[in-house]
């Protein structure tokens, strides 16, 4: 995997920590009945960004971007495995709909790579930053809960890879989010056209995220991340997370400032030699629980990825 430059990173903090013990979030986890409503029905919810782009939900997935055109549709994450199916099934029935032509995985989780198989199958482009397809060539395990992750399949790899950014025909431009948000190996994809901006899961409009730091994810990275996308986007950008409601640029400013004061109190806790079961303990989301839910396993993941990057001395 690419060495992470914590020096840099240490950096880009420093504006984003502080500041933040006032702030009210918008509501990053609205959208739930409605989630709720479709997940009863079995469903595919379909929000239409513009004539050409999609964000299609199916029940308890992550969000999936269509962009339809008459070469194909290009998707930016698949699914899981088993939705797979059901997903294709809903691309083809958008407006402009058609078979998938490439796909972007914003990251290396099976709920992003779901689609990988069938479409490397049928030998489509699957482009992915180099670290997603170093994750997806080998079996990953979560310390933390023992959970395993084979590695796919060779079909199923990322045919198309990259390191720092590229620029389809199309004018879609796309990048790595080398901040470690999420993984080692985030991405985004943005539409210029369409002012559309798809994240993954370096932005969570759902509840806590998960902070992977099996795989280079730290609470650190969520929040230089966060500024990173801010010199993409502009004020009318919308942005699309992994989960969760479509964002604004201010919904993108709330979360770094929020994610920027827990990142503050947790490396504090670690400079006074404290655990993950005492900064659980410490409760420093309590301000933003109501509005996140119970931030325990975030907490203790976030405290936990500090050791990767940070030295009691940092």
């Amino acid at each position: 995997m690419v060495t992470p430059d914590a020096h840099t990173r240490r950096q880009i903090l420093k504006a984003a920590i502080g500041g933040a013990a006032g702030l009210v979030l918008g509501a990053p986890v609205r959208g739930l009945a409605a989630s709720a409503a479709q997940a009863a029905s079995g469903t595919a919810a379909t929000q239409q960004l513009s004539d050409d782009l999609f964000v299609v939900t199916l029940p308890g997935e992550a969000n999936v971007i269509a962009h339809t055109t008459r070469g194909g549709v290009l998707l930016v994450d698949g699914g899981s495995a088993a939705a797979s199916d059901a997903l294709m099934k809903a691309v083809t029935a958008l407006p402009g709909g058609g078979p998938v032509d490439t796909i972007f995985n914003t990251h290396w989780h099976p709920e992003q790579t779901g689609s990988n198989e069938v479409l490397g199958k049928a030998g489509k482009t699957i482009i992915a930053q180099e670290n997603t397809k170093l994750w997806l060539t080998t079996d990953v395990t979560w310390s933390w809960n023992g959970k395993h992750f084979k590695r796919l399949p060779k079909i199923a790899q990322p045919n198309k890879t990259f390191y720092t950014t590229g620029k389809l025909e199309s004018g879609i431009q796309y990048g790595h989010i080398p901040d470690a948000a999420h993984t080692d190996g985030d991405l985004y994809v943005h539409f210029p056209q369409q002012n559309v901006l798809a994240v993954g899961d370096v932005v969570s409009g759902q509840g806590w995220p998960v902070v992977d730091w099996q795989t280079g994810g730290w609470i650190g990275g969520i929040v230089g991340g966060l500024q990173r996308l801010q010199t993409i986007a502009n004020a009318e950008t919308r942005i699309v997370p992994g989960r969760g409601p479509v964002l604004s640029l201010a919904d993108i400013k709330k979360q770094a400032e929020m994610y920027g004061e827990i990142y503050n109190r947790l490396s504090q806790m670690l400079n006074k030699g404290r655990g993950p079961s005492e900064a659980v303990d410490a409760r420093p989301t309590k301000e933003f629980d109501a509005q996140m839910g119970n931030g325990d396993e975030f907490v203790r993941r976030s405290f936990e990825s500090l050791w990767a990057y940070l030295s009691p001395d940092a």
